[in-house]
């Protein structure tokens, strides 16, 4: 077929098969965090929804998008690889969970490198930000939204507060770092993706979690501990949990929609970050009323668990690789004092 044929015959093609040709992009949102709305619900889940009203706004309809909520379209480690080919358009995920497949994801759950949301923050427009966005960008994958979260740590017993309180207990820590740093405070490391940590608790697979404040909420974790250690004081355990988009996907949408694409992802980092407070300050509230112990973490502790950070999961992250070398260089640029 000439082009010429092939352009009469678009041109005379029926009404339908036009309409068809110009029907916009719906792009999938995966994450693993529990369904909600726009307004009521796991922050994560409303930032997604969020994201996708505005980015629909802005383009016209040009962009529409379908939120895939608990793990309903696929598992949370296998939304990485379906962000590097193409097959996954988005997911909210904690960044950690790509570790096994690429080690300089683990950057993004260090233990006691991030102790503030203005440090996690700050990492953005920071050198070790931009050099985050660079290795993941090489892996396929665009940083939306940079989201931060603080953890504590839930416990079927007594509260974990300094590193010796973990020792003989099976506990979840959530990246490789962290579980190194379990593992030399004399814990038993069981690795699994937050989304089953109620149902392992709740069979005495595990001892204690270690999970976002947010998490610790909205997985009804207080139904299984008798005590909490909250991020208000400051924590160990930040991570982050960036809203993602496929390069492949990214690149091909057109240079208007990239750019609505990464504006509304990043006037959200500010809903995410007050959110992300929030339930630092209401998990207390949430574990306080089924009766469980709650205590906060000082800087005394703080100083405690990072010394054994630096000495294990920073120092093993840091000889990984070339990549893991310079990403822990410049994170320990923005390291506050405690």
């Amino acid at each position: 077929m000439t082009r010429r044929t092939l352009l009469g015959a678009i041109a005379t093609s029926p009404l339908w098969l036009q309409q068809a040709q110009a029907q916009p992009n719906n792009l999938k949102i995966s994450h693993q965090f529990p369904a909600g709305s726009i307004n009521l619900g796991d922050f994560r889940d409303r930032l997604s929804r969020k994201f996708a009203a505005e980015v629909e706004k802005r383009t016209r309809g040009g962009l529409k998008f379908s939120i895939y909520a608990g793990s309903s379209l696929m598992q949370p480690n296998a939304q990485f690889t379906a962000l590097r080919n193409g097959s996954l358009d988005m997911a909210l995920v904690p960044l950690s969970y790509a570790g096994a497949q690429a080690p300089e994801a683990n950057i993004g759950l260090m233990p006691a490198l991030v102790t503030s949301y203005q440090q996690g923050h700050g990492w953005k427009n920071a050198p070790v930000g931009r050099e985050l966005s660079r290795i993941l960008a090489e892996q396929g994958m665009v940083i939306v939204s940079w989201i931060w979260q603080a953890g504590g740590v839930a416990s079927r017993g007594a509260p974990i507060v300094n590193p010796e309180d973990a020792r003989g207990l099976k506990v979840r820590g959530g990246s490789h770092e962290m579980d190194l740093l379990l593992r030399d405070a004399g814990a038993t490391v069981v690795s699994m993706p937050s989304n089953e940590i109620h149902a392992a608790m709740r069979s005495g697979a595990l001892d204690a979690a270690l999970t976002s404040s947010t998490s610790l909420i909205s997985f009804r974790l207080q139904e299984t501990a008798r005590s909490l250690t909250t991020a208000r004081g400051g924590s160990y355990w930040f991570m982050f949990e960036p809203l993602l988009m496929s390069r492949t996907v990214f690149e091909r949408l057109p240079k208007s929609q990239r750019e609505a694409v990464l504006a509304v992802g990043g006037e959200l980092e500010q809903f995410a970050m007050e959110a992300a407070r929030m339930d630092d300050a209401a998990v207390a509230s949430v574990y306080r009323g089924v009766g469980a112990k709650v205590v906060d973490l000082d800087a005394q502790a703080l100083r405690r668990w990072q010394e054994v950070a630096r000495n294990t999961a920073w120092k093993e992250f840091g000889e990984r690789n070339g990549n893991c070398a310079k990403l822990l260089s410049l994170a320990e640029q923005s390291i506050a004092k405690l």
